[in-house]
């Protein structure tokens, strides 16, 4: 049996299906789940949901960083005699602009790990899809500063093949999309999508910093422009590891935008 924490997010929930697609029995996981409760920032929380399990996936939500001991939720999931864990990551980790201590706690704890580190997620384009129903425009800074966006349906495979197979053991995936595209060219792609223009305005850094504060810590809020304003040449590098476990290519921004059309039509 097999665990899936945050199991209602933009990677935990085609996560959940691909695992079911596969014949896995899952235990789904999230704050609001109706069956199984729990919260990583509460470890005690998740014992019930781990009776039984091989296997768990651990995604830490945007304010575990504040208030968050994974090291705690990891002596309760090898308490209950699990076996393996992958962990969602963070490119930002491997490029040193987020913090290593999340992954440090799972390479540490004595259990088989596989630790996923995905880049921009094409997803974050669902901030803009209230501004493109009503308005048909994106408002985004550094406009033509291109990162290969990856879909979240991607990271989700990987994660079911790194938590149903041995071989993923001991591995850091680097998950990016197939090549690299900057704001104004998902702005494009979207409209393209909707079969209307959809109108591109770049912010400023100042602007966007203020907005994104509404949602998200003063620390990743500054790393994440800084690794969307002026990204090193890794983090705008497309990585091959989504093909190389998955045996296809990874998916383009333009394919995630016309399976969620309809969040922007």
């Amino acid at each position: 049996m097999i665990v899936v924490t945050g199991a209602t997010g933009n990677v935990g929930r085609p996560l959940v299906e691909a695992l079911k697609a596969a014949g896995e029995q899952v235990t789904a996981v999230s704050r609001r789940a109706a069956d199984h409760p729990g919260d990583l920032s509460q470890p005690e929380t998740l014992k019930p949901a781990l009776d039984g399990a091989d296997a768990v996936f651990l995604m830490t939500p945007p304010d575990f960083l504040a208030n968050g001991d994974l090291g705690a939720v990891l002596d309760v999931v090898r308490g209950a005699g699990v076996q393996r864990v992958v962990l969602l990551s963070s490119q930002g980790v491997g490029t040193q602009r987020h913090p290593s201590y999340l992954e440090d706690a799972v390479t540490a704890s004595g259990l088989e790990w596989t630790i996923l580190r995905p880049g921009n997620f094409a997803s974050n384009a669902f901030q803009w899809a209230e501004s493109v129903r009503t308005r048909r425009v994106v408002e985004a800074p550094y406009g033509d500063v291109l990162l290969p966006a990856v879909d979240p349906a991607d990271i989700a495979e990987v994660a079911a093949a790194a938590l149903r197979g041995a071989d993923h053991g001991g591995q850091i995936y680097t998950l990016t999309g197939p090549e690299p595209i900057g704001p104004r060219g998902m702005a494009a792609a979207i409209g393209e999508t909707i079969g209307v223009p959809v109108e591109f305005v770049e912010l400023t850094r100042e602007e966007a910093l203020n907005r994104m504060l509404g949602y998200m810590p003063e620390p990743v809020v500054e790393a994440t422009l800084g690794a969307i304003g002026s990204p090193t040449a890794d983090e705008q590098a497309v990585s091959p590891d989504i093909s190389q476990v998955l045996g296809r290519p990874a998916r383009t921004f333009a394919d995630w935008a016309r399976r969620n059309a309809a969040a922007f039509a």
